[in-house]
């Protein structure tokens, strides 16, 4: 059997205006919010990265220009770093971006939705397998999610879906799946796009990575608005499983929900923790803001 090619190229939509961060986001893409010392859009870049990419592709909109600024380089500041002797900090911003990766930046005309967006990715991607990384879901994982969808990918040579169990009244903030048969990876027989908890084929739920077939395009082109208004990615997705086998897998890992500010928060604390710097001195602050209140009231 051949051996699969890599991914090679990484699509991120990131032309939402992020609205429930406002006024955070009024004039900063949410997507350079940080959990702690990186922007989120970074920690995805990064995945990408450890699972293959090496052309990232951003589709932006209005006021995201903070992200190609993140990921060009600073001569102006390096020097100025280099010449008060911080090597280290200029090592850092060394590793923003690897020499061997390419970004290309293409501009979603309208806010037509997800499919829509993977579907302006076309002309850059061209006829080969690619992922689909939203920098909202944050995933803390020994090996990160891509480079196990990655894997499935090499298996199985068919388009992957990231996806975890949620509770089932909370289906209709997913798209949902149900598949042929139980595992943590298994290929899908149906997807559906927020359905209401009764009617929901399962409480298996689409989260934000996914491993593509260049045949969605076609799909997307096709399609009309679906829900909200918009090309949705999964109405995409259900035509896509008709000709060709599309797989769900429950990846390893911890996923925080950084569209909203509890996710954001709950990311941030635990990535503080997990930082080798930081997480001692850090974690005694929270037991010292946590027991404080209770050690007063004994106290009195």
């Amino acid at each position: 059997m051949a051996k699969r090619p890599l991914i090679e190229t990484a699509v991120f939509p990131v032309a939402g205006r992020g609205t429930r961060f406002l006024p955070a986001t009024k004039a900063s893409p949410k997507e350079m919010l940080p959990v702690v010392d990186k922007p989120l859009i970074q920690y995805a870049v990064e995945e990408a990265l450890a699972a293959g990419a090496r052309r990232l592709v951003f589709i932006t909109g209005a006021s995201k220009r903070a992200i190609e600024d993140h990921f060009d380089s600073d001569r102006e500041l390096e020097g100025l770093l280099k010449s008060q002797g911080k090597s280290e900090l200029v090592k850092q911003l060394h590793s923003v971006l690897p020499s061997y990766a390419t970004c290309i930046y293409i501009r979603q005309p309208a806010p037509l939705g997800l499919g829509h967006a993977v579907l302006c990715a076309r002309p850059a991607v061209g006829n080969e397998p690619f992922f689909v990384h939203l920098a909202d879901d944050l995933i803390a994982a020994e090996r990160p999610c891509l480079s196990q969808m990655a894997e499935v990918y090499a298996a199985k040579g068919a388009s992957v879906i990231g996806c975890e169990t949620v509770p089932r009244k909370d289906t209709d903030k997913y798209g949902i799946v149900a598949v042929e048969a139980p595992g943590q990876t298994a290929r899908i027989r149906r997807i559906v796009e927020k359905p209401k908890p009764a009617v929901a084929p399962s409480n298996l739920a689409v989260v934000g990575r996914y491993l593509l077939s260049p045949a969605i395009f076609d799909h997307l082109a096709r399609i009309g608005a679906g829900a909200g208004g918009e090309i949705q990615l999964t109405d995409g997705i259900a035509r896509l499983l008709q000709e060709e086998a599309v797989y769900a897998h429950k990846f390893e890992g911890t996923r925080y929900d950084c569209g909203s500010k509890l996710g954001y928060l709950q990311a941030t604390v635990a990535y503080a923790l997990a930082h080798p710097a930081l997480g001692k001195n850090f974690r005694a602050h929270l037991r010292q803001v946590v027991d404080g209140p209770r050690a007063s009231r004994k106290a009195r």
